[in-house]
C-alpha cells in the first residue's frame, strides 16, 4: 500500500480556517499565514481541542486530527 503524500499548508490546512476565524485572530496572528500558524501551532491545536477556538462552534475531531497530522509531518508548506 502506498503512503499518502504529505499534507500541505496551502492545500490542506489553510482552508480549515474560515475568514471569520482569521479576522477574529488577526490581532495576535494570521491564520492564513504559514509562518504565523507554524509559530503558534501548538497553541492553536490546544484551543481547537478544548473547544475555545473558534468562538462560534468547535471543530469536528477529524479536522483537528488533520491539523495534528500536518504538524506531525513537519508542517510542510
Amino acid at each position: 500500500m502506498a503512503t499518502p503524500p504529505p499534507l500541505s499548508f496551502e492545500s490542506d490546512v489553510k482552508m480549515l480556517f474560515r475568514e471569520s476565524d482569521r479576522n477574529s485572530m488577526r490581532k495576535a496572528f494570521d491564520l492564513w499565514n504559514y509562518d504565523d500558524v507554524v509559530v503558534y501551532q501548538d497553541a492553536i491545536v490546544e484551543r481547537l481541542a478544548d473547544g475555545t477556538m473558534p468562538c462560534d462552534s468547535p471543530w469536528p475531531e477529524a479536522q483537528i486530527d488533520l491539523l495534528r497530522t500536518w504538524i506531525a509531518q513537519g508542517s510542510p508548506r
